[in-house]
């Protein structure tokens, strides 16, 4: 990843050119999607900037429920996506104990209770080390998996049940960071593809229990912390600064046009 590409909040950042390439982290609002951060950011490029078609993607899909880091490459910078999507990652996520939920997040109410009384600290830090290192994880079936054409989280509407094939996946660490039954928060390190709600899923039945991530963020892409994102508002006001005199591009005057 080229320092020359990346875009952080609490630095000076000049040169932003969207064409050439640029890399931007930006914190996910909550009950956005990622394709949500992904228009929005087109609308502004589009009535700031004029700049009618822009390549955007970004190296790792938030869920609906959770915040936080989520980054966007534009212009000549998406042909790095794929290379970024290997980046390891850092969540904070509370999970609660004793319950799960159809999609194993907020986003569904409660369907099933479980005892959890007979979780103790000592157990939890017991079952942990089993989750650690290159394990298998079956996607949860609210995601947006590829099943015969159709996206996992569409069936899973639909009322059929379908078991997701195992993916071999990566976690660093998981560090507990609180306890106070019902509820655990954790910090975990793990690498692509590792769905959180699934581990917290795992968790519970490791617990012989339930569980399901009432919040989840994701803190940390690499060496790039919560505190460098920009919020929505903030890529607003960094887009109003971009360069539009990009070498091989045609030259665009620049709009002033309110977002509403």
């Amino acid at each position: 990843m080229s320092n020359n590409f990346i875009f952080l909040k609490n630095q000076e950042n000049q040169g932003l050119q969207l064409r050439t390439g640029a890399i931007i982290a930006v914190n996910k609002p909550i009950d956005w999607t990622s394709f949500d951060v992904i228009r929005r950011f087109r609308i502004i490029v589009k009535k700031t900037l004029g700049i009618k078609k822009l390549k955007v993607g970004h190296t790792g899909t938030l869920d609906p429920k959770a915040t936080g880091i989520l980054i966007l490459c534009t212009g000549r910078a998406t042909k790095q996506i794929e290379s970024l999507m290997l980046s390891t990652k850092e969540y904070i996520t509370t999970i609660k104990l004793g319950a799960t939920t159809p999609s194993f997040d907020t986003e569904h109410k409660e369907d099933k209770t479980y005892p959890f009384e007979h979780i103790n600290l000592k157990k939890i830090q017991e079952v942990i080390p089993s989750f650690i290192g290159d394990i298998y994880q079956e996607p949860p079936l609210f995601s947006a998996i590829s099943v015969n054409g159709e996206r996992a989280y569409e069936l899973a509407r639909k009322g059929e049940k379908t078991k997701l094939k195992e993916k071999l996946i990566h976690i660093d660490s998981i560090e507990i960071l609180d306890f106070s039954l019902p509820y655990l928060t954790l910090r975990i390190r793990c690498g692509k593809g590792t769905y959180i709600r699934s581990l917290a899923r795992d968790l519970g039945i490791a617990l012989d229990s339930g569980a399901y991530i009432t919040s989840l963020e994701r803190t940390k892409v690499e060496n790039i912390s919560i505190g460098d994102a920009f919020s929505i508002d903030e890529v607003e006001e960094l887009i109003k600064k971009a360069d539009l005199n990009e070498e091989g591009f045609p030259l665009i005057e620049q709009q002033k046009i309110n977002i509403e």
